[in-house]
């Protein structure tokens, strides 16, 4: 579970930002888009967030700086060698920004114990990492590792609540991996937790929400999983009545015609004898009583996106995980994008508290009978043009304030104001 997340010069962003999804003590919407925190001593935690903003303003850049702290957690101990640069990208626009490293920080909740982990890393080394845990309701600092720029070496903290072959763990990691990645690959139990909720519990879709079919698709060759989400697709309103996959063995007549035979070659070798599947949605006849087949590249853009969210989307459900997902609105109706929300707003539906932080253009979505006030975000760009992050609650909306005309009227701000062109 997600409490907060913030972010330091990382791409459009320049000072700190930090994203909440602690609930304030208001309790419209209460049971429906909030739940008791697992951790003792912490408010109620919101099942969704909302980030609204005009285009180029910073919301797939926060997307993609939890989704480059997810990537580095799981994989920088075993994907990269010593001197490789780290790919990270700090803000351009001035001097300070170029010259200092990024930095990425959350709160979360595993196994019941509420855990601060941070790092902040240059395309050089990691400069700074930390880990505090708080399995009493007390902060105990885990470790702490800082690079001196004088002794061009790191300086080393490791508190007494943590255990085992810390030495060797220090020794082994390098400068352009983090502590956390490179004692898991040396088998520490302790951290476990802490980067199997990087590894297993955070989700991302970053990238204009766009999402391959290919999970959804392998989930339909397990009955019961395809029934699931040929239920979850017909919530939706599209009258599909059964899925059909049909499995053959990959042949060079399956590619185009007009293919380069150098190219044909090259897939060749890659795919000869393997199975490929073939995804079939089955329609009624409105006439002949029998059901039509439409295969997946034949059906509408909406069709082919909501199918490929089916799967990913229940089992973030099933499994009470945080998603992050960039442009959730794109090819998708107002209705749809209101019927996944509430698939986290419904406790018989997220039975896990599962979490959703999402940005959009919908601004449909600013209603009060679905969103609460402190689910709502905004990004604008400051005169540094440096991306800020911040609540509706800074603006102090009454309750039953009309969301969406305000936001349209620039009563919130995070608005483009487009110019007149002329020739």
């Amino acid at each position: 579970m997600l409490i907060e997340f913030s972010i330091t010069n990382y791409r459009s962003f320049l000072p700190p930002q930090k994203l909440t999804l602690t609930a304030n003590t208001s309790s419209e919407l209460q049971e429906e888009n909030t739940f008791v925190s697992p951790a003792s001593n912490l408010p109620r935690l919101l099942r969704s967030a909302v980030v609204y903003g005009p285009n180029a303003a910073g919301k797939s850049n926060l997307v993609q700086a939890i989704a480059f702290m997810k990537s580095f957690v799981s994989s920088s101990a075993k994907e990269s060698q010593e001197g490789e640069k780290i790919d990270t990208t700090p803000f351009l626009f001035n001097m300070q920004g170029s010259q200092n490293p990024s930095e990425f920080e959350v709160l979360f909740i595993q196994d019941g114990i509420r855990y601060q982990y941070g790092f902040a890393v240059t395309p050089e080394r990691v400069t700074w990492e930390w880990l505090f845990a708080y399995p009493e309701g007390r902060a105990q600092k885990w470790f702490e590792r800082n690079f001196d720029p004088e002794t061009q070496k790191d300086v080393w903290y490791f508190g007494p609540k943590f255990t085992g072959r810390r030495k060797v763990w220090q020794e082994a990691t390098r400068s352009n991996a983090l502590f956390l990645s490179t004692a898991i690959q040396l088998n520490n139990e302790q951290l476990k937790p802490v980067f199997n909720w990087f590894d297993h519990k955070l989700h991302v879709i970053d990238q204009g929400g766009n999402l391959h079919p290919g999970f959804s698709t392998s989930e339909c060759e397990k009955e019961e999983k395809k029934k699931k989400i040929l239920k979850f697709m017909n919530a939706a309103d599209l009258s599909i009545t059964d899925i059909f996959l049909e499995k053959k063995e990959f042949s060079t007549k399956d590619l185009p015609a007009e293919m380069p035979q150098n190219i044909k070659e090259e897939i060749s070798k890659e795919l000869d004898g393997k199975k490929l599947t073939s995804l079939f949605f089955m329609h009624p006849s409105s006439d002949t009583g029998k059901d039509v087949a439409l295969e997946f590249e034949e059906e509408s853009a909406g069709t082919r996106k909501l199918f490929a969210m089916a799967g990913p989307w229940l089992d973030v459900l099933d499994n009470g995980l945080v998603l992050f997902v960039d442009e959730l609105d794109t090819s998708l109706h107002p209705h749809l994008v209101r019927f996944l929300l509430n698939l986290f707003h419904n406790p018989e539906t997220n039975r896990h508290n599962a979490q959703l932080v999402f940005t959009t253009h919908d601004t449909t979505v600013l209603d009060q009978t679905l969103m609460r006030r402190d689910q709502v975000w905004f990004v604008e760009k400051d005169a540094e043009n440096a991306t800020r992050l911040y609540p509706l609650s800074d603006y102090k909306p009454r309750k039953g304030e009309a969301l969406q005309k305000g936001y349209l009227y620039g009563r919130y701000g995070a608005l483009p104001f487009p110019g007149e062109l002329r020739f």
